[in-house]
Order: C-alpha cells, then structure tokens, then sequence
C-alpha cells in the first residue's frame, strides 16, 4: 500500500465525516429554541461584521490563489488557499457560536431588493453546504500532489467557494440595517 492510500483511508473518511456532521450541526442550531441559548454578553453582536471580514478576506485570498497557480507560483498559491481555509474555519466556529448565542435577526427589506435578498441568501445557504468537503478535499488532493484529482475537484470547488464568501459579504450588507 502506498504512502498516498494510507493518507486516504484516514483523511477521506474524515472528510466524510466532517462533511456531513457540520451542517448536520448547523442547521440543528436554526432550530433551537431561544430559551436554551446562552447569554455570551454583547461582544456577539460584532460576529456578523466579522463574519463579512472573514468572508470578504477569503474571497480576496481565492483570487489571489488563482493569480499565484497561472502565474506557476506554488508557493504562494499553496499559502493563500490554506490561509482562505483557515480564515473559512474561523468565520464557521464563529458562525456556530452566533447562531448557539443569538436568536435569527428577520430581514426587514421589502418589494424588489427582499426577493434579491431571498435570492443570494438561499443560494449561499445551498452552496455553503457543498463548498466543505469540496475545498477539503481539494486542499488534501493538492497537499498529497495528486494534482490531477485535485484539479477535477478545483474545477467545482472552486466556482463554489468563491461565490459562498462573496455572497456572505452581500448577506451581511443587506442584513447590516437590521443588527
């Protein structure tokens, strides 16, 4: 058995794992009820605005990664993605800390700019599920030098990731009003 099928059966199961547990999670904490939420202070009412940073820094990071590969600067490619996934780690523990300690904010947006809103929400909500294991998978194939799996799945991921971080910046904007 070689190197790489060692690393798999450990790491793609994990992914798996991850992949389902975390919006499993996630979706678990939309439905709680407010009276089991706990009161971690004022200092989460800031969460949404650094929840657009870490969006907005990830999407900057995701272009600038895809400068780095044209440009056949691995180095730098290889920084900048693992430096967007670690900044999209960050902005989902946040995220789960908001949703555990505050209840849902309502959009108060009417008439064109609410079926907008509805639009990028919905779709960013879809797209945030797939958008784990594909960049999880995409950073372990291109850690492990299985380039050719790690560009068939980038080929998806990517598109994904990106438009997730963006729209996660366009979320808060809409939203911003309303905190």
């Amino acid at each position: 058995m070689s190197a790489t099928q060692r690393l798999d059966r450990i790491f793609v199961p994990l992914i798996i794992a991850l992949s389902v547990v975390v919006p499993i999670a996630v979706a678990i904490l939309f439905y709680m009820p407010d009276t089991l939420r706990p009161d971690l202070g004022e200092g989460t009412r800031a969460l949404p605005m650094i929840h657009a940073i870490l969006n907005g820094s990830t999407a900057i990071l995701l272009v600038l990664a895809l400068i780095m590969i044209r440009r056949k600067n691995v180095t730098m490619h290889r920084a900048s993605m693992i430096t967007a996934f670690i900044l999209s780690a960050i902005f989902l523990v946040s995220y789960v800390i908001s949703k555990i300690s505050t209840p849902p904010v309502p959009f108060g947006g009417e008439g064109t700019v609410r079926y907008i809103y509805f639009f990028i929400l919905i779709s960013h909500i879809l797209l945030s599920v797939p958008v784990l294991p594909l960049a999880m998978f995409a950073l372990y194939r291109g850690w492990t030098n299985q380039l050719d799996r790690h560009r068939k799945i980038v080929r998806w991921a990517y598109p994904i990731w990106l438009y997730v971080a963006v729209t996660g910046v366009l979320v808060y904007v809409f939203m911003s009003p309303y905190y």
